[in-house]
């Protein structure tokens, strides 16, 4: 999905290896491992994208690794 919101550029979910990837319109680009689908379909419905990221991804301590 692209334009998601005024921060995030696309996102992007691997149901096999359950990995979310998040491209910021800054560029970079961010894989969160092992995050449910269920948090991947609440970010895609979330009023507030960015914030959403913020509370249940990155606060929720899953993994990530920068890789762009």
């Amino acid at each position: 999905m692209s334009a998601v919101s005024s921060n995030l550029a696309s996102v992007g979910y691997e149901p096999n290896s359950a990995t979310l990837e998040i491209q910021f319109r800054n560029g970079s680009i961010y894989q969160y491992a092992d995050v449910p689908e269920s948090v991947y379909n609440g970010l895609l419905n979330a009023a507030s994208k960015g914030r959403y990221l913020d509370v249940f991804v990155k606060k929720a301590g899953y993994p990530a690794a920068r890789i762009a």
